[in-house]
């Protein structure tokens, strides 16, 4: 039986950072984005996730709270042209700090 490590949101937040022109997609409600996120992160609600008007080939790193809403963004987003999009978790588990 084998288990694959899945990535973690520390790495991804890295892979970002490294990643030229990449934006760090907050989908939480803009409430939860104030009382602390990423530094760097752009704040994009899921419930308002159609507004993005990013270009379509920008790499978008997507995060929410515990990576449920990440995935459906990164779905409606893929849906709406976007060609580069990644769900990388939750901020539940992110270890650096966070901006407010």
């Amino acid at each position: 039986m084998f288990f694959f490590k899945r990535a973690s949101i520390n790495d991804a937040v890295e892979e970002c950072r490294n990643t030229p022109g990449a934006v760090l997609l907050d989908v939480r409600e803009a409430d939860e984005f104030r009382s602390g996120h990423i530094p760097g992160a752009v704040n994009a609600p899921l419930s308002a996730i159609e507004q993005v008007t990013l270009p379509k080939d920008k790499p978008l790193f997507v995060y929410c709270l515990r990576g449920t809403r990440s995935r459906r963004a990164v779905s409606r987003l893929t849906r709406m042209g976007y060609q580069n999009v990644k769900s990388i978790g939750g901020i539940i588990s992110y270890k650096g700090p966070l901006e407010k």
